[in-house]
């Protein structure tokens, strides 16, 4: 009967995704090594569940799998202890074992570390050995346990790889339907106000035209942003289409979709630009507006007459993106919590579902850049993006 251990490690080494499957080559590599490390030709990364020892990594011999009874590291791995047997005869945990009398291969010198996972749980060994009797310094020792160490590292980013791959899947799910929910009714906001730009009625009301004509342009720029959004979301950040991106327009751009919060709240937005943005422009307007109307939010929420900066400046390392405001500012201890999903700061007033900070560090990493919250020369908030900037783009289409 398999016991709770057992069933844990099963568990774990599912999560990895190793069994059954070719060996991964960071893996071969680490392999190779231990065993030019240890001055023999053979070394292997064993993963044993209960009831079988699987190598899934090998050198000096082909990879396969045996009973968990016939295995030598299942005497040793839970032990989580190196261990270095000079002469396998003559140690009582091997003398017996297949491995070393002949029945399956005849191992002399064995040495292995014990692969541990960030939870504690043993679910193998980084493994040398050879047919005549050896030893390890222990200089030697110390990097076998280094490397059984890289080994698990390897199989961590692995199994986030995998989980990744999983939360894109779901996420791109998410992303096809609100396209779908939301590209028929736009599609019909769109028809309509081409038939109202038409009308006789509106010849001599030339202020209804212009608000027409930004309503017409706010949904041509949601409809490409649905578009971009979900080829986005469908591979988890598709690599960004760069161009260079002039800061005032985006601007012009954002104000016009933000009229009616900015209108509302009297909110004074100043753009200071000594250089383009570069990236992929879609998602850089989408990153601005969410800071922009953050900014607007927060400060309109205290009752205060919203002022917000956007500074945009080359350096030596790339790009800086800076946008600050004179709302309430975000504490110190909440500045990293804030991007996560669905995460909003404790007392805050303002509405919403706290997915705008994760949507813009989703942008910036995306764009290979970083994103952080410190405090604004306003009093309020400051929002900096650095961006990585080569010079090398083409002006944005118009």
């Amino acid at each position: 009967m398999s016991t709770a251990q057992d069933a844990t490690r099963r568990e774990v080494i599912a999560q990895y995704g190793v069994i059954g499957e070719p060996p991964e080559p960071d893996l071969e590599g680490l392999v190779r090594l231990a065993a030019t490390i240890s001055g023999v030709p053979t070394a292997v990364i064993n993963i044993i569940d209960d009831r079988q020892q699987h190598q899934i990594a090998t050198v000096g011999i082909a990879a396969s799998t045996c009973s968990r009874d016939d295995s030598m590291c299942a005497v040793v791995f839970e032990n989580a202890q190196r261990v270095i047997v000079s002469d396998a005869r003559r140690d009582e945990r091997f003398a017996q074992n297949p491995f070393v009398t002949g029945d399956i291969a005849r191992i002399r010198f064995y040495a292995s570390s014990p692969l541990v996972t960030p939870g504690g749980v043993p679910i193998g060994t980084l493994c040398v050995f050879d047919d005549d009797p050896g030893a390890l310094t222990a200089e030697q020792g110390a990097a076998l346990d280094v490397l059984a160490r890289q080994v698990v590292d390897v199989l961590e980013l692995r199994r986030l790889a995998r989980e990744l791959r999983r939360s894109n899947e779901a996420l791109e799910g998410f992303a096809r339907q609100v396209s779908h929910d939301l590209r028929n009714p736009l599609t019909a906001i769109s028809g309509f106000l081409e038939l109202a730009v038409d009308a006789p009625e509106l010849a001599g009301a030339p202020a209804a035209s212009r608000a027409i004509e930004r309503a017409e342009a706010a949904a041509h720029r949601m409809s490409n942003m649905l578009d971009d959004l979900l080829a986005f979301a469908r591979v988890g950040g598709v690599p960004p289409t760069p161009v260079r991106v002039d800061v005032a327009d985006l601007l012009e751009e954002i104000q016009d979709d933000l009229h009616a919060a900015l209108s509302d709240s009297g909110a004074h937005i100043a753009v200071i630009a000594d250089s383009d943005l570069e990236g992929d422009r879609t998602m850089l307007r989408v990153l601005v507006e969410n800071l922009v109307a953050n900014a607007v939010k927060f400060a309109a929420a205290t009752g205060t007459r919203p002022h917000v900066e956007v500074r945009a400046e080359r350096s030596a390392a790339g790009i800086r993106l800076v946008v600050d405001d004179n709302g309430p500012g975000v504490p110190v201890a909440e500045r990293e919590r804030v991007f996560g999903l669905m995460e909003r700061g404790e007392n805050v007033v303002a509405p919403g579902l706290g997915l705008g900070l994760a949507t813009c560090r989703r942008i910036v990493e995306a764009h290979g850049g970083q994103i952080g919250i410190s405090d604004a020369p306003l009093g309020g908030a400051r929002v900096w993006v650095a961006l990585p900037g080569s010079g090398r783009f083409e002006p944005a289409p118009v």
